[in-house]
């Protein structure tokens, strides 16, 4: 055949990526793995086999790490630790340097292993997954460098346990353990045991590199491995990425433990086309969204939303680009998908896809799939309805589900129609179009006119169900590192003596929903009684449906989060003014029902109108950053309220610990639902009437009184709470996270903090917001 030929006929030809080095490499380690621990390779008790999935061989057998051998690990990582987090930041850097160094060096050999072992495209860990893990030490090499400058409040955390999945083994890698050196901490990263072999080259160029031993610890082993891990008591920080039911049972494990978390799950992406896109392009966003790594990518544009007006027509373009995918060896250059990674991954995928028929639903299937190894032909769903089972749950396989809207508000309504909030992308011309559906979108990151792009200078993570906290960029670095010590070293001193009360007609504050006073649902009072045992008088007695009033009042009031930073800060001032107009009334009930003296009385209020005033002064000033990424893209990184917030105030400071916690909930555009002082009420009881006065919407701040752990549990499971601050006993904080896992509320529990000086005013803003980075594309 010549080349007029082959051009005539463009028929597909093989260009086949050796594996002779990945080959040689498995040889010398006569294809059986040890652990790596502290610094040195140690052979497991058992061993289990790693497969190529594209063909079912048998690359290696890996160690399965015993009970002993995980408390080893950790514990050469604490004994790491002191000096390493003492290290300076230039010194760190250089290590981190070096890794990036020698990742780049031996680049092909990484990609080629991880194509064996994993079943993707040798283009795709070659062109997209290693040059991003280069990417990831270089850029936090430069973290670690200024990391005293940027974080001059925080400090590392402590040993961090690390477990990592089988779709981006190297990538994922490298987002865990870039940050946790480049801010001081040592670990523990347990890879997936499908896809362990480049975790194990790794280790070995931290040996090369002359890593201090301990520092990182590599361990392989199924999934009791990782659940020795996350239980052990010398790990001070979980960093999981899996499936959203592995990281529930990781949540309600560590539950009463302290332990740090952060937790990138699962996800059901919206990929969002609008009847002005560029259809051509937009298809071959399409084929980047659900067909990359075989489609399991825990961000896959799985759910298509395209408008009616060119449903059809987009359908017939997505079939005809479908049929010209190739699949194949992973090894070789020119297809487009290799294999799933596993059988039991196949199984699963087929299992969706069959139930879906069973349904009755039409689908369309590429037929020209190999049939030995795990392949799965790209599968299209057109018309599915939103409460299908394959519309509403993680297939994690090449399967795309299509669904039509009419406008764009019925867009954003289907976009958020899931449990899931990880990714999401816009496909149209219209950029005031792209920009106003961004922010109305329940995910992490956005994508405008294009899909999947990632780079270390932003964050990623997700809302509700796809987890919490973020990796990459500037956000990701706090999961890594801890406020320096909070605990106050002096407070008032509560006088235990009678005092004179004032005379007044015997009322019952309410509680306080949705901007007016309600009673209690229960029909009971509680009394209140001051130090000295007089009752100082009486509030209600909430309940489930107290709570659940509070929350609908809450949901229902959405414009307070969309107004302005600095509409929010008139009202906050407002306050403020309200509150100093009447400060010698909270002062004497200060002293009356808290046993203060008149002195400190005065300096709580002081401290609390000051507290005001620094929150309506962030509320439009804590603004976002654009990432500078390496792509073409201005990545926005906006700042959005949580949401609704259960807010749990401490027993002390009854007026400053509730300004303290409710203000920069509010100032963020956050709604809350105020737990006053367990044993000293009344200060925020009489705050509603300020509240009242202050042009605050109705459901903004909600205030139920009553047993701290009783409502506490309610708020923990209502599934509209998107997150509780919990600063009262310690002793209720394993139920309330155990409850929070259900639905993957956001949940910040302190027992103690130092009030009076507030030193991590930024740290409730953070706290009180989700960072969403949008990518906009620019350049003709």
């Amino acid at each position: 055949m010549n080349v007029i030929d082959i051009f005539l006929t463009m028929e597909y030809g093989p260009a086949p990526e050796s594996d002779k080095n990945a080959q040689e490499f498995l040889d010398q380690h006569d294809r059986r793995f040890g652990l790596f621990i502290n610094g040195e390779w140690t052979e497991g008790e058992n061993h289990f086999p790693s497969l190529n999935p594209a063909t079912g061989e048998t690359l290696a057998q890996i160690s399965e790490a015993s009970t002993a051998q995980v408390e080893a690990a950790v514990a050469a990582a604490k004994s790491a630790y002191p000096s390493w987090s003492q290290l300076s930041g230039h010194e760190r850097a250089k290590y981190l340097y070096a890794l990036a160094r020698q990742i780049q060096k031996h680049s092909r050999l990484f990609a080629v292993l991880e194509t064996l072992d994993n079943g993707k495209p040798i283009r795709e860990t070659r062109d997209i997954d290693i040059p991003l893990v280069a990417r990831h030490f270089y850029h936090h090499a430069g973290w670690a460098q200024v990391m005293e400058q940027e974080f001059p409040n925080f400090e590392s955390i402590g040993v961090i346990g690390q477990i990592v999945p089988w779709n981006f083994p190297l990538l994922m890698l490298s987002w865990k353990i870039a940050p946790a050196l480049a801010m001081g901490n040592t670990l523990v990263l347990k890879p997936a045991e499908q896809t362990s072999l480049t975790a194990l080259l790794f280790a070995e160029i931290c040996q090369e590199i002359g890593l201090p031993k301990g520092v990182v610890n590599i361990i392989t082993g199924h999934g009791s491995v990782g659940e020795a891990l996350t239980l052990h008591p010398d790990v001070q920080k979980i960093a999981f990425t899996g499936s959203t039911e592995v990281g529930k049972k990781i949540r309600r494990n560590t539950a009463g433990s302290s332990k740090k978390l952060s937790l990138e799950l699962g996800g059901k992406s919206p990929f969002i086309v609008f009847e002005d896109a560029d259809l051509d392009s937009t298809v071959e966003g399409i084929v980047d969204a659900i067909w990359f790594n075989q489609g399991q990518v825990c961000c896959a544009g799985s759910r298509l939303l395209v408008q009616e007006s060119i449903a059809e027509k987009f359908y017939v373009k997505i079939k005809n680009r479908i049929q010209k995918l190739v699949l194949g060896s992973p090894l070789d250059k020119g297809i487009d998908m290799g294999a799933l990674v596993s059988e039991e991954q196949w199984n699963t995928v087929n299992g969706f896809v069959e139930r879906a028929k069973a349904e009755g639903l039409e689908y369309w299937q590429v037929e020209n799939c190999p049939t030995k190894g795990c392949y799965f032909p790209p599968t299209l769903f057109p018309y599915v309805s939103p409460a299908s089972e394959i519309a509403q749950e993680e297939i994690f396989g090449p399967v795309l589900v299509g669904m039509t809207f009419r406008s764009h508000q019925e867009a954003i309504k289907l976009a958020n129609n899931t449990r899931y909030g990880l990714a999401a992308s816009l496909w149209t011309e219209n950029i005031n179009l792209a920009l106003d559906v961004a922010p109305k979108i329940k995910a992490g990151t956005v994508w405008i006119n294009t899909t999947n792009v990632f780079d270390a200078a932003s964050g990623f993570g997700g809302y509700r169900e796809s987890g919490f906290g973020r990796e990459g960029g500037k956000e990701g670095l706090y999961e890594y590192i801890k406020p320096k010590s909070t605990k106050s070293s002096s407070g008032f001193t509560i006088h235990n003596k009678e005092v004179n009360l004032r005379s007044y007609i015997d009322r019952t504050p309410k509680m306080y929903i949705g901007g007016k006073q309600a009673r209690p649902d229960s029909g009971y009072s509680i009394k209140v009684s001051n130090p000295a045992g007089q009752t100082v008088g009486e509030v209600g007695e909430g309940t489930r449906k107290d709570i659940r009033n509070a929350v609908e009042a809450a949901h229902a009031q959405s414009g307070w989060a969309g107004m302005t930073g600095h509409a929010r800060a008139q009202v906050l001032y407002f306050i403020a003014e309200n509150l100093s107009a009447r400060a010698e009334e909270f002062e004497q009930r200060l002293v009356e029902a808290s046993g203060y003296s008149g002195k400190d009385a005065k300096l709580e209020v002081e401290k609390s109108l000051e507290r005001i005033f620094t929150y309506a002064a962030y509320a439009d000033k804590f603004d976002g950053r654009v990432h500078s990424t390496t792509s073409r893209h201005v990545t926005l990184a906006m700042h959005e309220p949580v949401g609704i917030l259960g807010v749990v105030c401490p027993k002390e400071y009854p007026l400053l610990g509730m300004i303290s916690l409710v203000l920069p909930a509010i100032a963020m555009g956050n709604r809350v639902i105020v737990l006053p002082s367990e044993t000293s009420p009344l200060s925020t009881t009489d705050f509603y009437q300020i509240l009242d006065t202050s042009d605050v919407p109705g459901g903004t701040v909600n205030i139920i009184t009553g047993d701290h752990k009783s409502l506490t549990t309610e708020l923990a499971k209502h599934f509209d709470v998107d997150g509780i601050w919990y600063f009262s006993d310690k002793q209720n904080a394993e139920t309330l996270e155990k409850l929070a896992a259900d639905s993957m509320k956001r949940t910040w529990i302190e027992s103690e903090y130092d009030w009076l000086q507030n030193p991590l005013q930024k740290e409730f803003l953070r706290k009180a917001t989700e960072v969403k980075n949008i990518w906009i594309p620019y350049g003709a």
